[in-house]
């Protein structure tokens, strides 16, 4: 398969990679200590579950947008191009 066929390169799969990593860091820092039925645990209301992590996630939503959307560069030389070229004039 020609490598010009394929929509992703290496950079678009590394940054896909970095986005799930930083949504999957938001949603371990949304997950807090919970409650139970006898005890209450304010820490649920933090700054860091309410306000820090949603951010996080959305970043990194984001930035796998980007990466999807980013169109990978032509890596093709000038020879190989000409020699494409030729051969389809044959």
């Amino acid at each position: 398969m020609d490598k010009k066929n394929l929509a992703f390169d290496k950079v678009n799969f590394i940054l896909l990679a970095i986005g799930f990593a930083v949504v999957v860091l938001g949603f371990i820092l949304m997950a807090g200590g919970g409650t139970d039925d006898s005890t209450y645990n304010p820490d649920i209301f933090s700054a860091l579950h309410i306000k820090v992590a949603p951010v996080v996630c959305f970043i990194g939503f984001v930035s796998m947008i980007y990466a999807i959307v980013r169109k990978p560069k032509d890596t093709y030389t000038e020879t190989e191009t000409k020699n494409k070229e030729e051969e389809a004039a044959e």
